[in-house]
């Protein structure tokens, strides 16, 4: 038995060791394969379903170059070209913290500044405010433990171009809560990046985005890229800006939004090299200083948070977070809105980067496939995978269930737990992650309690513990461990709901087929308050999911039925309770009714229920 493990172990160490010649070997021939970028990107876009892509190059020798393949606008058929604007989603978060940086320059704000010195008007709810306030700092880098963001907040026409950005956090008393103790976790945030704009006008005096188009854009030379806003339809129409899209080639002109300061660049290719030229850069503009070299290097170096104490170099830092993608470490940025995609990657070691910028938000497509080709055609050298190192020797403690701690949005935190879990295993050899949905996840230990997923490059993950909790991290999200029985409870709950609503729908419409549920029958009232949820439906397919987040005639209607959902079911519970002993068929409904009104509570404690789109 002992040989057995001998030859296994020996056979993965083997095949790990041959997995860096071989990626080097594909890379070299896809490069004396490949055809002309242009083609490739065009011809991935046709497969992809994609409309429309403009990209830009940054080589080591400070070159520039640029393309553009497919349509701008589907409708019209007109081409996509070069110079066409694009809107760029959460890259704007580069430029605006660029904004901040340069005001950290000029000493006109510090980084470590409590967010309540800047703002007091602002009430953040912050159970650690008198050891560890919110600062700029982790507004920047994600880690003031504030929520992403809420429906209302991301789908809504009523948000207009000038609307003060202090609207966006008029939600109540739970829409500012920190979730964990400030700096010392990753937790994406549009809304830490709306507050940032509000800090950049408190600063300077003046809208943030007059304030970043003068003193950033201009500075770098990116004349034809406005933090403003900007459409293709209106009064105000801009004919270079392409029309956004979503599958199927339906397009969608853009509009304003809530949190703009997170998601409101509109731009070209060729200033988006720029960009990354300054980003590869030493601080400079123009031949003068303007962001100090000690910030620069900040950009992407994650600072402070569990996972880098841990010994973790993934992560994000002030403006760009590590990406090890195909063998290759970047600094990157993505970025969505309606109709749009982007990435924006630099390669400070190989003095390179590029930017894509796609004119379709399209879900089923692979967006990676054309890093590729960039990388390729950059020929950005690999990096051999991290060495094999000795795992320290209580990583078998670790194994467990592990949820996202915090979650990324906080209103579907019970999601994430119920089917957002990862089970962590240790054979011996390696560590497996095997989440609920998706592939199971190989991690090589590389020394200690760090580990390496098999497709990256460097470390990727590591195990810690923290005030007595054991912690999960790959720098950009965290889990926890959590015990089994309260995972049974969630699971158990869950299935008893389901297997209760079925039983309604299933046997009261098997009633009502043989006219054998009359209006006082158990089910009749939970079947018909069941058969409700179907009213909103067609209301939501003819609106605008833009408008997910606002009060229409859908969402009350899909607040209306989720919340008698469980009245009736409730009804008919009582109706069981009242014609007690009286036959077997009342203690034979009453049990599916109750699993599923405890589900149905259970999703109205957790504020699923009732389903309040403008709420969540």
């Amino acid at each position: 038995m002992r040989y057995k493990e001998q030859l296994t172990a020996f056979v993965r160490h083997l095949r790990r060791g041959c997995q860096a010649l071989l990626l080097c070997a594909v890379a070299q021939a896809a490069q004396a394969a490949g055809g002309s970028l242009a083609g490739d990107i065009g011809a991935s876009l046709q497969e992809e379903g994609l409309s429309g892509a403009v990209w830009s190059e940054v080589r080591d020798d400070g070159a520039i170059s640029t393309g553009a393949a497919g349509l701008a606008n589907a409708a019209s058929k007109a081409a996509m070209r070069a110079d066409t604007k694009v809107q760029v989603g959460s890259v704007a978060k580069v430029g605006l913290a660029l904004g901040v940086l340069r005001l950290a320059t000029e000493n006109r704000l510090a980084l470590d500044t409590p967010l309540a010195q800047i703002l007091p008007d602002l009430k953040l709810k912050n159970a650690w405010q008198g050891s560890d306030p919110v600062r700029i700092r982790h507004l920047l880098d994600h880690t003031s433990g504030l929520d992403n963001v809420r429906f209302w907040q991301a789908f809504s026409s009523k948000a207009a171009a000038g609307t003060p950005l202090a609207d966006a956090f008029d939600g109540g008393g739970g829409l500012l809560r920190v979730r964990d103790r400030p700096g010392s976790r990753y937790a994406y945030s549009n809304m830490g990046y709306g507050i940032l704009g509000m800090v950049i006008e408190k600063v300077t005096g003046q809208p943030y985005e007059r304030y970043l188009d003068a003193q950033v854009l201009a500075p770098l030379g990116m004349k034809d890229s406005t933090f403003g806003f900007v459409t293709q339809t209106g009064a105000k129409p801009d004919a270079r800006l392409a029309m956004g899209h979503f599958e199927h080639g339906v397009t969608h002109a853009a509009m304003p939004m809530y949190l703009r300061p997170a998601g409101q660049l509109t731009t070209t290719a060729q200033d988006m090299a720029r960009l990354a030229q300054f980003l590869l850069g030493d601080g400079k503009a123009q031949g003068s200083a303007f962001i100090t070299p000690a910030l620069m290097r900040m950009l992407s170096r994650p600072n402070g948070t569990e996972a880098s104490q841990a010994g973790l170099d993934a992560g994000h830092g002030l403006a760009l977070a590590v990406r090890d993608r195909h063998n290759v470490v970047g600094e990157c940025h993505p970025g969505t809105t309606a109709g749009f995609r982007a990435m924006l990657c630099i390669y400070p070691e190989q003095k390179s980067a590029f930017f894509i910028g796609f004119n379709t938000d399209a879900e089923h497509a692979d967006y990676e496939r054309f890093n590729r080709l960039l990388m390729r055609d950059l020929e950005l050298p690999l990096r051999p995978p991290a060495a094999h190192g000795a795992p320290a020797p209580t990583v078998e403690n670790f194994q467990g269930v592990y949820v996202p701690a915090p979650s990324p949005m906080a209103s579907m935190a019970w999601l994430d737990a119920v089917f957002g879990f990862v089970r962590v295993k240790w054979d011996g050899d390696s560590l497996f992650l095997i989440p609920f949905q998706g592939e199971p996840k190989e991690l090589e230990p590389v020394g200690g309690f760090l580990f390496r997923a098999s497709d990256r490059s460097a470390p990727s993950h590591v195990l810690l513990q923290t005030d007595g909790r054991h912690v999960l991290s790959d720098g950009l999200h965290s889990y926890e461990r959590v015990s089994m029985l309260r995972m049974l409870v969630l699971w158990g709950s869950l299935a008893l709901g389901v297997i209760g609503l079925l039983y309604v729908l299933v046997v009261g419409l098997w009633r009502a087929a043989g006219r054998n549920l009359p209006r006082n029958d158990h089910l009749f009232a939970p079947l018909l308050s069941l058969l409700a949820l179907l009213l909103p439906l067609p209301f939501f397919y003819f609106q605008s999911f833009m408008r997910l987040g606002d009060v229409t005639f859908a969402s009350v209607l899909a607040a209306l039925v989720t919340g008698a959902l469980p009245l009736a079911v409730a009804v008919g519970l009582a109706r069981c309770w009242r014609t007690r002993g009286t036959g077997a068929v009342e203690k034979l409904d009453a049990i599916p009714l109750l699993a599923a009104l405890q589900l149905l509570l259970v999703l109205a404690w957790w504020g699923l229920l009732p389903l309040r789109l403008w709420q969540l």
